[in-house]
C-alpha cells in the first residue's frame, strides 16, 4: 500500500507542483506523521523532494524533475504510450488515468500524437462492454458463459474459459477453451450475446502468445489465388500483400485463409468480377453458392 502511495504523491507534486501535508494525509486518509514518514522514504530514493516552513509552504519536488533515472529508454517510454492510446481505444476505464499519469511522470505530455480506434462504424458500445466484461473474466480466472452466433448460423450456448483478448485482420476476438467442445477456440466478440461470468474458477494457463510470426494455417488453410478488376484497388492494396498487376490493368493476388463459410463471404463481398483461379475446390464452393443465390431469384 505504501509503495502505491508514493507512487501518487509523485504524481501529485508532479501535477500540482506543491501540497501540504494535511493535504496529502486528507487525501490518503492518514497521519500527517504517515506523510513525513513517506517524505523520507522518497528522499532516501533519490526523489528531490523537499518541505518548506511557514505560511506558503508546504511539500514540493525540484522545478525540472522527471523520472529520468527509470531503466526505460526514451524509446520504450514512448511506446508504452502508444500502447495506451490504442487501449484508450477500446474504453478501458482507466487507460486515460495511465496516460496523463505516465505522460507526467516521463516528462512527455504530449500524448495525443496518435489516435487508434478498433471500434467499426456501427455502435461499438455492445462490443466494448463485451470487451470489458471478458476482461474481468480472464484476470480474475472466472468461467465465462455466453450465447454464440457460429458461422453455420447457429446460436449455440457456450461455457468457456476465457484465457486472451485478441485483435486480428479487423476485428476483436476471444481465445478461449471451450467446454462444449472441449478444445481452444476464436469467439467474435461481436456475436457473442448473453455473456454472464460465472462464480466458478478455473487453473488453465494463458499463453504468452498465440499468433507466431509465421501466421500461415497449419491445418485448415490453403492458398487462394484471386483475379480482381482493376475498379478494386482499393481493397487489393488494403487486403493482400502478394499482388500482380495484369497486362489490363486487373490484379491477380495469392493469400492464405482457413476453411468455413467466412471464406464464402469474403470472396463474395468483392462483388461482380471477382474471380477465384485456383484451387479447384475453392472455385466450385463459390460456383455452388451463386447457384443458389441465383436459384433464390428464379
Amino acid at each position: 500500500m505504501q509503495i502505491n502511495r508514493l507512487f501518487e504523491i509523485v504524481y501529485l507534486l508532479l501535477e500540482k507542483r506543491s501540497m501540504t501535508a494535511r493535504e496529502l494525509a486528507e487525501r490518503f486518509e492518514v497521519s500527517t506523521r504517515t506523510i513525513y514518514r513517506d517524505v523520507e522514504a522518497l528522499s532516501e530514493a533519490n526523489i528531490p523532494i523537499y518541505m518548506n516552513k511557514g505560511k506558503n509552504g508546504g511539500i514540493s519536488l525540484l522545478p525540472d524533475f522527471i523520472l529520468n533515472k527509470t531503466v526505460l529508454t526514451e524509446q520504450e517510454k514512448e511506446e508504452i504510450l502508444t500502447s495506451l492510446q490504442a487501449l484508450n481505444s477500446v474504453s478501458l476505464k482507466h487507460a486515460n488515468t495511465a496516460l496523463a499519469k505516465l505522460g507526467t511522470l516521463f516528462g512527455m505530455p504530449n500524448t495525443d500524437w496518435v489516435e487508434v480506434d478498433f471500434s467499426t462504424w456501427a455502435d461499438p458500445a455492445e462490443e466494448r462492454d463485451v470487451f470489458e466484461q471478458l476482461k474481468v473474466s480472464i484476470l480474475s480466472k472466472k468461467v465465462a458463459e455466453f450465447s454464440y452466433s457460429s458461422t453455420k448460423g447457429e446460436e449455440i450456448k457456450r461455457t468457456v474459459e476465457p484465457l486472451k483478448l485478441c485483435y486480428k485482420s479487423n476485428s476483436w476476438y476471444l481465445y478461449a477453451f471451450c467446454r462444449v467442445r472441449k478444445d481452444y477456440r476464436f469467439f467474435k466478440l461481436r456475436r457473442i450475446k448473453q455473456l454472464r461470468m460465472l462464480d466458478e474458477g478455473f487453473e488453465r494457463d494463458i499463453p504468452k502468445r498465440i499468433f507466431k510470426e509465421d501466421t500461415t494455417y497449419k491445418e485448415d488453410g490453403r492458398v487462394i489465388t484471386l483475379k480482381l478488376p482493376a475498379r478494386m484497388a482499393f481493397r487489393v492494396y488494403d487486403e493482400f500483400d502478394q499482388v500482380t498487376v495484369l497486362p489490363n490493368g486487373d490484379f491477380e493476388v495469392t493469400f492464405e485463409m482457413a476453411k468455413g463459410e467466412w471464406f464464402q463471404s469474403y470472396i463474395l463481398s468483392f462483388g461482380p468480377g471477382c474471380e477465384v483461379l485456383s484451387p479447384p475446390e475453392a472455385r466450385e464452393e463459390i460456383l455452388h453458392i451463386l447457384q443458389q443465390t441465383v436459384n433464390a431469384y428464379i
